[in-house]
């Protein structure tokens, strides 16, 4: 049997949840492909996006739509990522204004940015059948993420309180709650994503780790740490339970500021050396206005300049980095353990691009309020 888009389901796999089949929620409300669910009905899409403009459609295997147009090796229309770590709301606050909400949380903003970059992704995670829990489901289903089952029966929705300072920068406080089940993918993924919080909090982080092993011989697996100094403790025993995802991941991205708090001065660069000799294909540094800079096992060492932007606040910024990076790969046709080898060799050229449009994400997603990554129409409008 056949999924909604001809693909052919992972055998044993549970069917994905939908509005209806959460506790607590109304089955009347749209469900994942219902033509109750167009994707301009979505608060959290971005203003102005010319996919509001036409009917929506489905996600695309073309990943390219804009300069440069294609990379070699695009994929094929079987192709899924698997995303597993936090969904929860940022109450985002700002000096002088009244606080405002937006579904959040590192792993599901990098299943949302690589779903409105056209791929078909399934998010894997842990929120409740309380108020906060329906606006996550409403905005996943109207994004095109598949909701793996049983991710909807925490006792409550998590909450990250962001503080923007003046400049928009942020700090957050949580409430939060992790122990997600393990996953039964719809469609075998290519690619795995994971990090922040949920690699490192327990009971739940047992199962991240679980999962990458599972995947490990048939996905490329993606991670970023995205460190969060007020829940993680002491950054030495921090720093261990990270590394050892590190050895077993072959793309990382990982800010300045994570490794500043991970390990304090040292030199990023010999970090990302150290790491790219441990097991990934690739470490990408991200340095906010600095850009960023990747290493990878094969010996490149290069660098892409951070894209202008009028700075709104920098809440998702990383995490739209990570969706445009495993989207470049993804074009690429460098996913899967297959290709496990050809990652590790990848040519310069190729990398520049990828990471030239993470940066294009990015400074869009900076650009606006929340964490609120482009659409690939909006992508290649610019």
């Amino acid at each position: 049997m056949n999924d909604a888009r001809g693909r052919r389901p992972a055998e044993d796999a549970e069917p994905p949840v939908s509005a209806g089949d959460a506790p607590g929620t109304d089955p009347d409300e749209p469900t994942l492909g219902s033509d109750k669910a167009p994707a301009a009905k979505d608060p959290f899409r971005p203003v102005g996006d010319p996919e509001l403009q036409a009917p929506p459609a489905p996600p695309t295997s073309r990943a390219w739509e804009a300069e440069p147009r294609t990379l070699p090796g695009d994929h094929d229309d079987d192709a899924a990522a698997l995303v597993i770590g936090e969904a929860l709301i940022d109450i985002v606050e700002r000096p002088g204004e009244q606080p405002a909400e937006h579904p959040g949380g590192s792993p599901a903003n990098v299943a949302v940015g690589l779903a409105r970059l056209g791929r078909d992704v399934e998010l894997v995670s842990w929120f409740g059948a309380d108020a906060h829990g329906s606006v996550l489901r409403s905005h996943l289903e109207l994004e095109n993420v598949r909701l793996s089952a049983a991710s909807a029966r925490a006792s409550h929705t998590s909450t990250a309180r962001a503080r923007l300072d003046e400049a928009g920068g942020a700090t957050y406080v949580f409430d939060l709650e992790w122990a997600p089940p393990a996953p039964e993918p719809v469609v075998q993924p290519i690619v795995v994503h994971t990090g922040s919080i949920a690699a490192v909090l327990e009971p739940g982080a047992a199962t991240v780790a679980e999962t990458i092993t599972r995947f490990r011989d048939t996905a490329t697996i993606s991670l970023d740490p995205n460190i969060r100094p007020a829940l993680m403790g002491e950054s030495t025993a921090t720093r261990t339970l990270v590394e050892a995802l590190v050895v077993q991941s072959d793309v990382v991205k990982v800010s300045d500021e994570d490794l500043a708090w991970l390990v304090p001065d040292a030199d990023p660069l010999a970090v990302a050396r150290q790491w790219a000799r441990s097991g990934p294909a690739i470490v990408v540094v991200t340095q906010g206005a600095g850009g960023a800079w990747a290493v990878t096992a094969g010996g490149l060492e290069l660098d892409v300049a951070a894209v202008p932007a009028e700075v709104v606040d920098s809440v998702g910024a990383g995490d739209s980095f990570s969706a445009g990076l495993i989207d470049g790969l993804w074009a690429a046709g460098l996913l899967g353990a297959d290709h496990r080898a050809a990652l590790a060799q990848i040519d310069a050229g190729t990398l520049q691009r990828v990471l030239d449009q993470a940066a294009r994400i990015a400074a869009i997603t900076v650009s606006r309020e929340g964490a609120n990554p482009p659409t690939r129409a909006e992508l290649s409008a610019r």
